[in-house]
């Protein structure tokens, strides 16, 4: 799963997952939730089927239209210092198809070929085993609707 850092800002919540509740709307702190239950979901579904590798994954911050829009403050002080397509591909395309990725411990997440914390120090996004079962339940739940 390609994640962000973003989501290093957000605790789940399961309470509004298609932000209906959200006023006003911030687009910004949705795509960094979704990333959050990205993150999640490669956790509980590397519990669920041990047999199969899953991670997770910041590829670092490249220029694009969504960065410049939603952030333009930082968008502005990166300018320079923005990855290339290649660059942000790199550790997903090396987790897909490397040998050495096989070694690694399933259910993480990545940045630069490197197992990196899916939490900032002090920031209190850590959510409940029960937060992630509902989560899970919820999203079962969306899919049965359409593999019926």
């Amino acid at each position: 799963m390609v994640a962000s850092a973003g989501m290093l800002t957000q605790k789940l919540n399961v309470d509004d997952l298609q932000a209906e509740k959200m006023k006003p709307f911030d687009g910004t702190m949705v795509y960094a939730q979704n990333k959050r239950q990205h993150v999640i979901m490669t956790e509980e579904y590397a519990k669920e089927y041990p047999e199969v590798k899953f991670f997770s994954m910041h590829p670092g911050w490249a220029d694009t239209p969504a960065v410049q829009n939603s952030m333009p403050d930082f968008y502005n002080k990166m300018q320079g210092k923005f990855r290339t397509p290649e660059e942000g591909a790199d550790t997903a395309l090396w987790l897909a198809v490397s040998k050495a990725a096989l070694e690694q411990p399933t259910g993480e997440f990545f940045q630069d070929r490197k197992v990196v914390s899916k939490h900032l120090p002090l920031a209190c996004t850590h959510s409940s085993q029960e937060d992630h079962d509902k989560l899970m339940k919820i999203l079962d739940d969306y899919f049965s609707q359409f593999s019926e």
